[in-house]
This record gives structure tokens, sequence and C-alpha cells, in this order.
């Protein structure tokens, strides 16, 4: 009886991660990630499974004691506090198939990597006014699994393409004394990724354990333009440098502890160093001169300056099936923060917790929600590599602030 229980709960196992993933893992995660990256509809045992999932983000930085370090004329008076977040969404969609025997594949989009702050007019506005960014990313994903003791031993491989673009706007001090006006910097770019990972799995306990290493990104052809008009000036073609969006590497681990209860948790980690100060160049400037560096040696116009630092996700959680139809999970996550001195992004606790509800054996419907704080810190300079400095147009504080999120998704499966 307790191994047909446990065996019922493999299903809710997946129900477990995907959910509570799906309203956490966004939420506040290091560097620019949103969605992150999810496999977890490839191991469901149906022939076939499709599943659909929204995620909404509230996140509530305050930034305050800001002070304008520029050295510009002053334009800036008196505008010490600003709201440093956006609300978004962060969308996913798959299915998943049974090819053959032992051999499953799925296809999914997704948006891993996004960042969305309005600051607006502050004490900070030649540092940021808005930055957006977003991301879609297309992946094909399969697996082939065999026996191997007492469960199946799965070997995961798959290839994705990603493309990321976005805008930031900030105030420009052109020649003219006491005046400023806007600039603002679209940039586009795309590149592929791939994906390997192995996964061991005892379905009459509800055991997975699966490690799984996402590739980086190489986008080599960042392109955009530089709009000066509001400045007396022109729109200039622009490129940036080469830059990778980052690997990836997790581990996961779930299994039943009991009738009716399954335990999970997971370690992330996310080479976000990889991504320091992004050079911008108008179109002309040779590649070996459009790099970050001191006023001497740098053939950069602008810059998009980031200075993170690795990220690293814990978590940990408990599921619990009490019938055929009702579901529900609870999880504790720890996102190291990827600032370290120039930016906002501190260390994240959230607790989430969710409930699934499936009507019929091949429908399941979820509700997810999270709340989190993300914790106190200060931005100034930060010194990078070739004697740049990043931070020297504002300095200010934050304190602990909250975030929420509230996920639905649907599965379908035959």
């Amino acid at each position: 009886m307790n191994i047909l229980r446990l065996k019922a709960l493999a299903g809710a196992g997946c129900f477990s991660i995907a959910l509570i993933s799906a309203a956490m893992h966004p939420a506040h995660a290091g560097g620019i990630e949103r969605g992150g990256y999810d496999i977890d509809l490839l191991f469901d045992p149906a022939p076939f499974a499709t599943e659909a999932e929204a995620t909404y983000v509230m996140p509530d930085r305050k930034l305050k004691n800001a002070v304008d370090t520029s050295g510009n004329p002053g334009v800036l008076t008196g505008m010490s506090t600003a709201k440093d977040s956006e609300d978004y969404w962060v969308p996913r969609i798959g299915a998943k198939a049974q090819i053959v025997q032992g051999v499953d594949c799925m296809v999914d989009y997704s948006q891993p990597w996004g960042a969305h702050t309005a600051p607006g007019i502050w004490n900070g506005s030649y540092s940021n006014i808005e930055t957006d960014i977003k991301s879609d990313n297309y992946a094909a994903t399969c697996s082939y699994k065999m026996d191997a003791g007492k469960g199946q031993l799965r070997f995961i491989g798959g290839v994705f393409y990603q493309k990321v673009y976005g805008f930031k706007e900030d105030l420009i001090s052109p020649a003219v004394p006491n005046f400023g006006g806007t600039g603002r910097v679209d940039l586009t770019s795309n590149g592929w990724g791939w994906r390997a990972g192995l996964a061991y799995e005892i379905p009459d306990i509800a055991l997975r354990a699966s490690l799984v290493y996402n590739s980086k990104v190489k986008l080599d052809n960042i392109e955009g333009t530089l709009d000066l008009t509001n400045v007396g000036g022109t729109v200039l073609p622009i490129y940036g440098s080469t830059q990778y969006m980052p690997d990836v590497v997790e581990f996961k681990l779930q299994s039943g502890i009991a009738p009716g209860w399954l335990a999970f948790g997971s370690v992330k980690w996310v080479n976000w160093s990889l991504l320091q100060s992004v050079p911008i160049c108008v179109v002309g400037t040779p590649s070996s001169a459009c790099v970050t560096g001191d006023e001497l040696h740098s053939g950069q116009i602008t810059s998009l300056d980031l200075m993170y630092r690795d990220g690293w996700t814990v978590s940990g959680g408990i599921g619990h099936k009490f019938n055929d139809q009702w579901s529900a999970a609870g999880q504790l996550s720890w996102d190291r923060g990827t600032s370290h001195g120039y930016g906002s992004q501190t260390d994240t606790w959230t607790l989430g917790g969710g409930v699934a509800y499936t009507p019929r054996p091949n429908i399941e419907l979820r509700l997810a929600g999270a709340i989190g704080v993300l914790t106190s810190g200060h931005s100034g300079i930060v010194n990078g590599e070739n004697g740049y400095q990043a931070g020297t147009e504002v300095s200010y504080d934050f304190g602990n602030d909250l975030v929420t999120a509230i996920s639905g998704g649907l599965k379908i499966k035959f």
C-alpha cells in the first residue's frame, strides 16, 4: 500500500518543484535572471504532456540617500529617493512527448533573463532613468533512460536559441552649461547554447537526482542605436563588444519520505561574473578599441555597467499529496546577491507555497505565491578591470525591502 501511494506521489514530485519554482525563482534571483532554465516537464511520466504558466512578480526595492557624484552641472537637486524596480510577467510554455520507449523530448519557450528599473528623474539620472532588458529563449531537449540498479539512469541533452534585447535611458550633460537632456541606447543580439546532464530516478519512492549544465550563450553581434536628438545630436549606429550570457549548473534532489510526502531541494550556480561592464561603441570604432577602461584606453561612447559576482541559489521544501485531487507544497530559498558594492542586488530570502488541483487524471491546475525580503546595502564606486570605475555618477543606500509573486499554471497530459 505504501509503495502504491509513493508511486502516485512521483507525479506530485514534478508538481512540487515546478509549481514552487515558478513563483519563487523569478521573484528576485541574482543578476538579470527571471525565469531561468527549467526542464522539469521532461520528467513527466505521461507519453505526452503540455503546460503553460505565468508568474507576476512585484519587487519593491526603494533607493534612499542618493547623492549625485557625476560632477555634471547642477541639473539635479534634492531628489534623493527613487523606486528601483518595476513589476513584470514571466511566461513559460512547453510540450513533452515520448518519441520511442526510453526516449523523451520537449520543446519550450521561456524568458530566462530580464530586468526593468525606472527610477525616473532623481539624483542618479546620469546613471539611469530607465533600463529595460528582455529575452526570448526557444529550446529543444531530449533524454534517453535505461535501467540501472533499482531505478533508471537518464542522459539529457539539448540546444537553445536565445535573443537578448533592451534599452537604457539616462541624462546627458552636453557642452551647454546647466543644461541636460536624455540619451537612449537600444541594443539587440542573439546566440545559441546547449545543455547536458544526468538524472537518476527510482519511481517507486519518488526519488530523482539530476545534475544539468547549461552552456554560455555567445553574443557577438550586439548592435543598435544611440539616440542623442534630445541634446542636439543625431541617431548613431552602435555596437557592443562580444559578451556572454552566463552558464548555469543546477543540482536537484527529491525523494518520498513517507506515504504522500515528498522532500525536495536544489543548489544552483550561475556564472554572473562574466558580465562586468559592456562597452558600447560607435560603428567604425575598431573592435580592438571597443573595450572598457580608463579614458585613455577605451573607445567606448557609453557602457552598460553590471559588475556582477557569481550567483548561488539554495532551496528546500516539502510537498504533500492529500488525495487524488489536491496537493500542496512549501519552500524556503536563499539567493546570494550578485551586487558587491555597486547596484542593489543583495541577498534575498523567499518563502513560497502553492496548491495543485487535479479535477481529472490528465488535467492539473496550479496556483502558487511567494513573499521575500531583499536585504539592505549600499551602492557606490567599484573598481573594475583596466582602471575602469563603475558607480561614479551616484551613491545611494537601500533598506530591507519586500518582494512578492503569484503564479498560475495548467498542465494537460495524455
